[in-house]
């Protein structure tokens, strides 16, 4: 966007126009406000709000991008932090499978996730939570509890049900999206362009599965504990304001390796891998163990299956 003006949403408001005609410096002025109220980011510069789609960007422009936002975290977080754009592999859907007859209810898999994926401290970001449910009353939402706390787990007389973006083939949240933020790639993960969300949250409530994280504050990440390898679709850090979910560590998976919290599993209940081998882990789950999806009924298709190993 050659003809818009390099230039702070501030000083735009309260200075002259540094280049360009006067209509161009009142859109870009008014497009900035228009951003710093629906997203309570008053430092947005005009070419950030500006910016197009992700998926509309050319090569140029994209690595552009990425050079910028390399620049202003490494310079937040004083370490060098860089931000990729890997695409999707060919041939490849990924799926995720949970045993339930395994998980002990630890919670070590959210830990990895918010070490992982950035997310932030305070306020408390989680993209996984656990529910505690009843032995006595099977899958059941009415009686689970997120928020058990007991010495030891897992506890007698219960299971646990980890729950996070399913990946669906078929997303509610992807249609809601007014400014289309969101898209699922070929690979099969909805993904978040969070220059584009305008934190509106008619995602999260679309979504069956309680997935998405709006951004109510000022994410706080430790420069100490952030993870410098980000994507730019994935785990780099998020402005307030916007809604953040899941992505099956899009930074690990493109490249070949689990994600976090599949890899700190103490007991194997996690397993993932592509859908379109006939020889991966998934596959054989999926074909050889008892299977079921959760809120099957709203026909989301998701590609996240629960099942019973022993």
């Amino acid at each position: 966007m050659s003809d818009t003006p390099k230039t702070s949403a501030s000083s735009l408001a309260c200075g002259e126009p540094q280049s360009g005609s006067r209509r161009r410096f009142i859109r870009a002025a008014g497009c900035a406000a228009v951003a710093a109220a629906l997203t309570g980011c008053g430092n947005l510069t005009t070419e950030e709000f500006l910016q197009r789609n992700f998926r509309e960007l050319d090569k140029k422009e994209l690595a552009e991008i990425i050079a910028r936002l390399e620049k202003e975290y490494t310079a937040k977080f004083r370490k060098k932090v860089t931000v990729a754009a890997t695409p999707p592999m060919p041939g490849v859907v990924f799926g995720y499978a949970l045993d339930l007859s395994r998980c002990i209810g630890c919670r070590r898999c959210v830990y990895a996730c918010v070490k992982e994926n950035n997310q932030s401290r305070d306020p408390q970001i989680q993209w996984i939570r656990v529910l505690q449910m009843d032995k006595a009353e099977g899958v059941n939402v009415l009686h689970a509890d997120p928020y058990y706390d007991p010495p030891l787990v897992p506890q007698e007389g219960h299971f646990y049900m980890p729950v996070q973006c399913h990946q669906c083939k078929n997303p509610p949240c992807v249609k809601v999206c007014p400014v289309k933020a969101t898209w699922q790639e070929p690979d099969g993960i909805t993904v978040v362009d969070y220059n584009w969300c305008i934190g509106c949250r008619y995602c999260m409530a679309a979504c069956p599965y309680g997935a998405r994280r709006f951004n109510w504050g000022e994410p706080h990440l430790p420069p100490e504990e952030i993870n410098p390898v980000t994507e730019y679709l994935g785990n780099r850090p998020r402005p307030k304001g916007v809604v953040e979910k899941c992505t099956f560590c899009i930074q690990r998976t493109r490249k070949g390796r689990y994600p976090a919290c599949v890899e700190i599993c103490p007991t194997g209940s996690r397993k993932f891998g592509n859908l379109l081998d006939p020889g991966s882990e998934i596959r054989y789950v999926i074909e050889n163990k008892r299977v079921f999806l959760f809120k099957e009924e709203l026909n989301t298709q998701p590609k996240f299956f629960y099942f019973y190993g022993v």
